[in-house]
């Protein structure tokens, strides 16, 4: 979703004619704001759109030419570097997951890598409701020789009793370092606390927020749900690993992630 959002920004530009850097600018912003809509609790469409639009400010009083090779450069740099985000994550999950029984919820592409990168001793997989791509994953992480049991939602919190490690992808990590994920995500998080198992989250930067959370509502509340740092050890990103509490430090030298919410939320 973040790669289309950032392809249908570089197509809005090449076709706004010739505007200068201010006027090509508001286009942009008008056209971010409707693609962070159409997915809300999406911190990967946010943060990458915003990306976009802090370049776009910084290079406003660029010749119009020079801007849109900017756009495209940056587009470029941001579509490439999610992949060599995935694989740094994955070496550092590497020690976590060397022999270890792994429970995780939802399809997340980042706890992929990591799982194909090292193999653990087992993956528990939930079928993850609504939606059910849990199955769709788990089928691919066994056809890549993996030993994967599927779980419906309700079953998942007993694979907390040899499950050593809850994995987890990232819709949005806040600034406090409370975790938007699948709906679900909460209650199994809850489990493996009492359980005393490891709740660790894979998150490329994209997908960090500069602020506090707010409550879900309407589409994002069906789909999503809130786990609060107390129940969230570690935070996994291509720039390192954090404590949840601690993820704040990342964001906060991170320029363009204020930058584009800034743009982005007409701030």
């Amino acid at each position: 979703m973040a790669r289309r959002a950032v392809e249908a920004l570089v197509a809005v530009a090449a076709g706004a004619g010739d505007e200068d850097g201010r006027v090509l600018l508001e286009r942009l912003r008008a056209a971010a704001r409707e693609l962070a809509d159409s997915r809300p609790g999406v911190g990967a469409v946010e943060g990458a759109v915003g990306r976009l639009l802090a370049a776009v400010n910084q290079g406003s009083h660029l010749p119009l030419p020079e801007l849109h090779r900017l756009l495209e450069e940056e587009a470029r740099a941001l579509i490439d570097g999610r992949d060599r985000a995935a694989a740094s994550i994955a070496i550092q999950l590497a020690p976590r997951l060397t022999d270890a029984f792994v429970l995780t919820h939802s399809a997340s592409a980042t706890v992929r890598e990591a799982l194909l990168h090292t193999p653990p001793a087992g993956v528990v997989c939930t079928v993850s409701e609504p939606g059910g791509e849990g199955r769709a994953f788990a089928a691919e992480l066994e056809e890549a020789g993996l030993k994967v049991e599927l779980v419906e939602d309700a079953e998942a919190a007993k694979a907390l009793e040899y499950a050593s490690l809850l994995l987890l992808g990232a819709d949005t990590v806040f600034r406090d370092g409370t975790l938007c994920n699948k709906l679900g995500t909460r209650a199994l998080a809850e489990a493996a606390d009492a359980a005393g198992a490891s709740t660790v989250v894979a998150c490329e930067v994209i997908k960090l927020a500069p602020f506090e959370p707010t409550e879900l509502r309407g589409e994002a509340a069906a789909v999503f749900d809130l786990t609060p740092p107390e129940l969230v050890d570690q935070v996994v990103t291509e720039e390192g690993t954090y404590e949840s509490d601690g993820v704040r430090s990342l964001i906060d030298r991170t320029p363009f992630l204020a930058e584009g919410y800034r743009l982005l939320r007409g701030d």
